[in-house]
C-alpha cells in the first residue's frame, strides 16, 4: 500500500458487529454513515485517521486516553456545542466538525 494510501485510509477497520442498523451523520460537511451504538470517536475513526488537529501544533490526534478522562478527543456540533467523540453516541442527523477553529466557540 502506498504512503498517500494509507495517509487517507480509516484508522479503524470494523472486524465485529456488522449487522447493526446505519445511521446517517454529517461529518466536516460530508454525508456520511455510522453503526447504531457507535460513539462519534468510532464512526469519525472509520471515515478518517484523526479526531481533529490539536489546537496547540496543529497536528493530527486520535484521541489519546478513549475513556473521556484526557481532554484529547473533542470535537464540536455545527452548532458550537462540544463533545467528547470517545463518549458521545452518535445520533442519526448529527452534524459534527473535526476542525475547532471553524467550529463555533461555545467553551
Amino acid at each position: 500500500m502506498s504512503t498517500v494510501t494509507q495517509h487517507h485510509a480509516p484508522q479503524f477497520v470494523r472486524l465485529a458487529e456488522t449487522e447493526r442498523a446505519r445511521i446517517s451523520f454529517v461529518l466536516d460537511g460530508v454525508p456520511t454513515q455510522a453503526l447504531a451504538g457507535d460513539t462519534l470517536l468510532t464512526a469519525i475513526l472509520m471515515q478518517q485517521r484523526h479526531v481533529h488537529h490539536s489546537e496547540f501544533s496543529g497536528q493530527p490526534r486520535a484521541g489519546f486516553c478513549l475513556i473521556g478522562a484526557c481532554q484529547d478527543c473533542w470535537v464540536r456540533g455545527e452548532d458550537g456545542k462540544r463533545m467528547r467523540a470517545c463518549s458521545t453516541r452518535v445520533e442519526a442527523g448529527m452534524r459534527v466538525l473535526t476542525n475547532m477553529a471553524n467550529a463555533g466557540d461555545e467553551r
